[in-house]
């Protein structure tokens, strides 16, 4: 591997991280796979050219897309991860002692074991819960087939390009729909929308027939630059959004959980949308 590896993931926009040292660089059954050291944001895992994950910021996006959905619920029991195969996402939900069961679906059981070895400080000993019920398989062929339902389905994905690209269409949007309870919430990554535009508006597209309320929610990632990170909103429990800070701050608190930077005041924030995502929404 070369001093400074490149991300070229926007075409025109070119991002690039310096290489101290290399951990794992090689093909999976399923993708190219890189985990390298930087001095700034620690290790970092990058799949098919395009990063992933990094140690030093990683707890804003895992943040972010478990515990504001959940907090937002209130009574989150049975949680399904698609992807998310570092752990962070599943270490997270895990820490709601009211979560029963969570279902995680990765397509690449190396992705899981070189976590495991190589970013233990990011997904801790979450794989180890007996609450998880790990599979193996294709997010969307699981999604097809399921039967269950979930208080909560998280879609941690890679970007819609190579593997991933099947969980960014409306047939898996509808068949996580079916899979959702009454009060239940589908929370997506959507990129950013700054750079990517088209997948947020997409996405959106799909959600407004089959969900009563849609929307998308944001933070600011500094790993994944050209602006702040959206979230697609899917539910068809009208409100849910608009939870009052006076219950978030209730259940923040109750949970006994403590994190580097949600709170229920960044949650109401999340959902202010500027206008030119606004736009995207509408």
């Amino acid at each position: 591997m070369r001093e400074w590896v490149t991300e070229a993931l926007h075409g025109d926009f070119k991002t690039s991280f310096r290489v101290n040292k290399v951990l794992f660089d090689n093909q999976t059954e399923h993708q190219n796979l890189v985990i390298y050291e930087n001095e700034i944001y620690g290790r970092v895992m990058a799949l098919d050219g395009v990063t992933q994950i990094t140690e030093r910021d990683e707890f804003i996006y895992h943040e972010m897309l478990a515990h504001l959905p959940i907090f937002a619920h209130g009574s989150v029991k049975k949680v399904l991860i698609v992807g998310g195969g570092d752990g962070g996402m599943l270490e997270e939900v895990l820490k709601h002692k009211g979560v029963e069961n969570v279902t995680m679906v990765e397509l690449d059981h190396t992705v899981i074991e070189l976590s495991k070895k190589h970013l233990p400080m990011v997904c801790g000993d979450a794989f180890e819960d007996p609450r998880l019920d790990l599979v193996i398989k294709d997010g969307c062929l699981f999604m097809k087939e399921c039967r269950e339902q979930y208080d909560l389905i998280i879609v941690d994905s890679t970007d819609p390009i190579g593997p991933g690209e099947v969980l960014f269409t409306d047939n898996f949007y509808t068949d996580c729909k079916s899979c959702l309870a009454d009060n239940g919430i589908l929370v997506t990554q959507n990129g950013v929308p700054f750079q990517q535009a088209d997948e947020l508006k997409s996405t959106m597209t799909f959600f407004k027939p089959i969900f009563a309320e849609t929307t998308c929610y944001m933070a600011t990632i500094p790993t994944y630059v050209g602006g702040p990170m959206a979230f697609g909103w899917g539910t068809n429990r009208v409100g849910l959004k608009d939870t009052s800070l006076e219950e978030l701050q209730d259940r923040f608190t109750a949970s006994g959980i403590v994190t580097k930077y949600y709170t229920p005041e960044v949650h109401k924030a999340a959902f202010a949308l500027p206008g030119y995502v606004q736009k995207l929404v509408a």
